[in-house]
């Protein structure tokens, strides 16, 4: 069903809360993930739960542009792994990512030229170009955190023409 263009996208999830709620029951859910997994992947649409066989409550999914281990994705894994009781850690980039669409500078003057300002803080977008390459770089800064070191940590690629995950190992 295509959504109603007159519709803002925020109204249709309002809506469909309204339809979520009356079944919710708090005593069905836990902030602790149920595979003690947490997983940092890009914000892609086409990377979600399904894709990677999880069910909502599985395991904790970081999101962000690129999945990269930014401080902030860090912050949360400490906060899965000592709080929350996860044990193994997921990267998961993919092909066709945009953040190897262009180079750091490029997305920094597109996004200039459109806002017709410089950014009022500095902002680093973590373009890159081999994303087997990416997936390797997101492991080593995890497994370089003393507090995250004696975790599992694999690396994996979604290939977004067939739907398959594929590991990527350090050499």
């Amino acid at each position: 069903m295509k959504p109603d263009v007159s519709v803002k996208a925020i109204d249709i999830v309002l809506k469909a809360n309204q339809r979520y709620a009356p079944d919710y029951d708090p005593a069905r859910v836990s902030p602790r993930p149920r595979l003690r997994l947490a997983v940092v992947t890009c914000m892609d649409t086409r990377l979600s739960y399904r894709a990677m066989g999880l069910r909502p409550g599985d395991a904790h999914l970081i999101r962000n542009a690129g999945g990269m281990v930014t401080d902030d994705a860090l912050r949360s894994l400490l906060i899965s792994k000592y709080l929350l009781g996860t044990r193994e850690i997921m990267i998961v980039n993919h092909t066709d990512c945009g953040l190897m669409k262009a180079t750091e500078a490029e997305i920094q003057q597109r996004i200039e030229a459109e806002t017709g300002v410089p950014p009022s803080a500095p902002v680093t977008f973590c373009a890159f170009t081999d994303v087997e390459e990416n997936v390797r770089r997101q492991i080593r800064a995890l497994l370089a955190h003393n507090w995250i070191s004696g975790s599992v940590v694999r690396g994996f690629v979604f290939d977004v023409t067939n739907g398959r995950l594929r590991e990527v190992t350090l050499p």
